[in-house]
């Protein structure tokens, strides 16, 4: 048993130095240039490799798939029907021209008109615009995670000795830095919001709470690997304006907060999520709500107009969709932030999936398991485009106005403009949907038989 001991020493010494040799790599190569926000290119050279590497996994699955006949899979990239942008009533009247031969305005009624909503229902069934948003976005290329181009079939040795050297590499290596590094980021955020919310109010306090966040915020960045580029910063949003982005995941938050200062809005939440809430609002001016208060849409808009109207006071971000959305579309904003009069900055975010698939399906997934995919993906890689500040105009309602901005952000992310609302993703179509589609028909024949009574 005594002659253990000096084996056993010999083993805490040496877990004592790789400990001690990580946390000064950490410090020196990670938390340090966090701070003062610098990069040594350390991730982009890495996003490179990676690149490379896929590139070479993807061109030898497609040699060995043809070499063994097997199909590849190719996602529809505009959909699997290809749709025109038509009118209810000129599509009718289509039908009706090619069916009948008659004019759209000699009958009241045809037998005809049933087939433009049977193909309607079917085409909506077969390629449902609105539930593919909730999914994840499918990809061309085998990015070496669990999730392929959806028929990968065993193809060589070296793919899947190439594959087991990943998992070992994203579980043994990446997760635990990465776990080490979430930890630090929020337990310094913690610690130094805490401590900055004692100092009296003033320039000092908000500098300090300032680089606080960023710091904080930039050391979580380094913890998920994302590597961002910022387009056009001078449009980043200012004091007493409203942030507004699209919605993908929680990390959306992280990733504008590592660039910018924002008071968040939100609920407010128990636990661990409770004890950060409470600590960054000692050190700057967040929003938080009552579970009771959320559903008082004029007790929020109340709080939001009494934040903007002090132009002191930090940007609020916001996601309007009010649910997360898998980065190939943006829903239905919600009116409510679009009331209350402020300037606008919109910004676009668009994630790369080939790198790691950022969407947060909370109907699958809980927060656990999501930060577990996301900490085991190869890294978060995504593009922020700040737009220019947007007002609204005197002949718009808040509709339009956030349609407009929808629009704008839409075009600049590349992503599908849905007029479509988030709140779908687990609920039933409205009855007003179904009616306003009723009264455009309805409106159309009652509408020509009232012209023809006239004449």
């Amino acid at each position: 048993m005594f002659l253990l001991l000096p084996f056993d020493s010999l083993v805490v010494n040496l877990l004592g130095i790789s400990i001690t040799v990580l946390f000064t790599l950490l410090l020196v190569f990670i938390i340090v240039p966090a701070i003062f926000g610098v990069s040594f290119g350390i991730r982009k050279v890495y996003m490179k490799t990676l690149l490379k590497i896929f590139q070479w996994a993807t061109l030898r699955i497609e040699r060995g798939a043809k070499e063994k006949n097997h199909p590849l899979y190719k996602p529809y990239v505009n959909g699997i029907i290809a749709k025109e942008p038509t009118s209810l009533e000129e599509e009718i009247k289509e039908i009706r021209r090619s069916g009948s031969g008659k004019a759209l305005d000699t009958p009241e009624f045809e037998l005809s008109d049933i087939f433009y909503f049977c193909r309607k229902g079917i085409e909506t069934i077969m390629d449902d615009e609105v539930t593919k948003r909730f999914s994840a976005e499918e990809l061309e290329s085998w990015n070496l995670l669990s999730r392929t181009n959806y028929n990968f079939q065993y193809i060589s040795l070296r793919l899947t000795v190439l594959w087991g050297l990943g998992v070992l590499i994203r579980y043994c290596c990446l997760l635990p830095l990465r776990i080490a590094l979430a930890f630090t980021g929020i337990s310094l955020l913690v610690t130094g919001t805490t401590v900055v919310g004692y100092l009296p109010n003033g320039r000092c306090k908000e500098f300090l709470s300032k680089h606080v966040h960023l710091m904080c915020y930039r050391i979580c960045v380094r913890a998920l690997t994302a590597i961002i580029t910022y387009h056009d910063r001078e449009n980043r949003p200012r004091n007493g304006g409203i942030c507004v982005a699209n919605h993908t995941s929680p990390i959306d938050v992280i990733i504008l907060a590592s660039d910018g200062y924002y008071a968040m809005v939100g609920q407010i939440h128990g636990g661990l999520m409770g004890v950060i809430q409470r600590a960054m609002v000692k050190a700057c001016p967040h929003i938080w709500f009552e579970r009771s208060e959320v559903k008082d849409r004029h007790l929020v808009a109340k709080r939001l107009t009494e934040h903007v109207q002090d132009k002191s006071k930090l940007p609020i971000l916001i996601f309007p969709e009010g649910t997360c959305i898998n980065n190939t579309s943006v829903m239905m904003f919600k009116k409510g932030s679009f009331e209350i009069g402020a300037t606008v900055y919109p910004v676009a975010i668009k994630y790369d999936p080939q790198f790691g698939d950022a969407f947060w399906n909370s109907s699958k997934y809980g927060m656990v398991t999501y930060l577990l995919r996301m900490m085991t993906s190869w890294a978060i890689v995504c593009s922020v485009w700040y737009l220019p500040p947007m007002t609204r105009q005197p002949e718009e309602d808040a509709v339009q106005f956030a349609n407009r901005v929808k629009s704008a952000i839409a075009r600049q992310g590349g992503l599908v403009d849905l007029l479509w609302d988030g709140g779908l993703k687990r609920e039933k179509v409205k009855d007003t949907f179904k009616e306003e589609q009723q009264k455009l028909y309805s409106k159309m024949i009652v509408g020509n038989h009232e012209d023809r009574s006239r004449s």
